[in-house]
């Protein structure tokens, strides 16, 4: 008890520790992995507190409060609908124990301190996540050029004179393009599994 307390006021039990595949079904967030759906864990972060499980989907994080509660939180954010920025990557110092691996997703800021004995496979973790961060700000423009050109198809069709046009089935047929056209380039740019990135970057 002692002992766990001393861990928490120094900081000690937030160094997280990576844990190897052979383990991801002891951790508690495999739970809560979508194992039916085809959710896959890629790589896992566990401290005393908290748990960081980084799948093909989604990042499912159990939050606890400390190293002597057991309540927990626990937050999902599905890559399709979180994306990640800011992705960076801290070194130890001399008298460092743990290396930081920071990023943001859902406006949430994460700093995830890991032992720095496994510096070589947070870095894969690094990669992962800044080549994904970069797939999802690309798609991001790439829906904002969609979005941009059918608006400016739309001014000009606004220009031509009703006469031209059968305006009830003109608006109907165009309804139906611009949906069309907006969903096929929100299913090809808004991209839901990662799991090639990370096996691509992930070397277990």
């Amino acid at each position: 008890m002692f002992k766990k307390l001393a861990a928490d006021l120094t900081g000690f039990s937030d160094i997280g520790q990576v844990i190897h595949p052979d383990d991801f079904d002891k951790a508690a967030a495999d739970d809560y992995v979508l194992h039916e759906d085809g959710e896959k864990i890629y790589f896992l972060i566990k401290s005393k507190t908290d748990e960081y499980c980084f799948t093909n989907l989604a990042l499912v994080h159990l939050d606890g409060e400390s190293a002597v509660s057991s309540k927990r939180v626990l937050y999902r954010y599905p890559y399709a609908h979180y994306p990640i920025r800011h992705v960076m990557f801290e070194t130890a110092g001399t008298v460092d124990l743990d290396v930081e691996i920071k990023f943001e997703i859902g406006g949430k800021h994460y700093s995830i301190d890991v032992d720095k004995k496994q510096l070589e496979h947070v870095k894969d973790l690094y990669k992962a996540l800044l080549a994904i961060a970069e797939k999802q700000y690309e798609g991001q423009k790439m829906l904002e050029f969609a979005n941009s050109s059918l608006n400016h198809s739309v001014t000009i069709l606004g220009g031509l004179r009703q006469g031209d046009m059968n305006v009830p089935q003109t608006f109907k047929d165009l309804s139906q393009e611009s949906f069309d056209w907006l969903q096929g380039h929100y299913y090809k740019w808004n991209q839901k599994d990662f799991g090639s990135f990370y096996e691509k970057y992930i070397n277990n």
